[in-house]
């Protein structure tokens, strides 16, 4: 029927994978543009600097996953819901802030591309993904890592950009991200009475 949005579908790991990770490097890409875009001052400089290293560690993460899944047989074939309208979008809008880019952006511009970024669902999938090594401290470690850039593209909006509600989105996606991380509690413990 014309107008409903395709479902999401199930997935095999392999294929998402490959497909975070060629999101996760164009995002990179975009990142070191910015970087060569705006060398100064030194901390924008910086920042983009620190943008496209977590990139790469995602990057180097989502490696990790597929070595892990290419010495598991069956969990390269287990499946997982994907919604390729999702995949479709981020590529879309990926391929357009870097043709934009190629144009010429204000760092105001930049900022607000990075938002939406690291407000997408890939930030979702990339964590996801991180569960299959099963070790809950790499997808913190992710989850930290975008909530760090979070923090800093804030700081960077209100320094250099004045604009409110672009500073508002970001204090807003900050305080999402750091709602999905929570922290482990320690096990109670019982005190013996004498």
């Amino acid at each position: 029927m014309p107008g409903l949005r395709p479902r999401a579908r199930r997935l095999t790991i392999r294929q998402v994978l490959d497909t975070a990770i060629e999101l996760e490097k164009k995002t990179m890409d975009l990142y070191v543009a910015f970087l060569r875009a705006f060398p100064r001052p030194e901390e924008v400089r910086n920042f983009w600097f620190t943008m496209a290293r977590h990139e790469a560690f995602h990057c180097g993460a989502l490696a990790l996953v597929e070595s892990m899944v290419a010495t598991d047989p069956g969990a390269a074939q287990r499946s997982v819901r994907f919604d390729p309208a999702t995949v479709a979008r981020l590529r879309a809008l990926v391929t357009a802030y870097q043709r934009e880019t190629r144009r010429g952006v204000s760092l105001r511009r930049a900022l607000e591309m990075a938002i939406d970024l690291e407000a997408s669902e890939l930030e979702d999938v990339v964590a996801d993904l991180l569960k299959v090594v099963r070790n809950p401290q790499w997808r913190e470690r992710a989850i930290q890592l975008l909530i760090h850039d979070l923090s800093d593209l804030s700081y960077l909006i209100e320094r250099y950009t004045h604009d409110e509600a672009l500073l508002a989105r970001a204090d807003r996606l900050v305080e999402q991200r750091r709602g999905g991380l929570v922290p482990r509690k320690a096990p109670a413990r019982r005190v013996a009475r004498a």
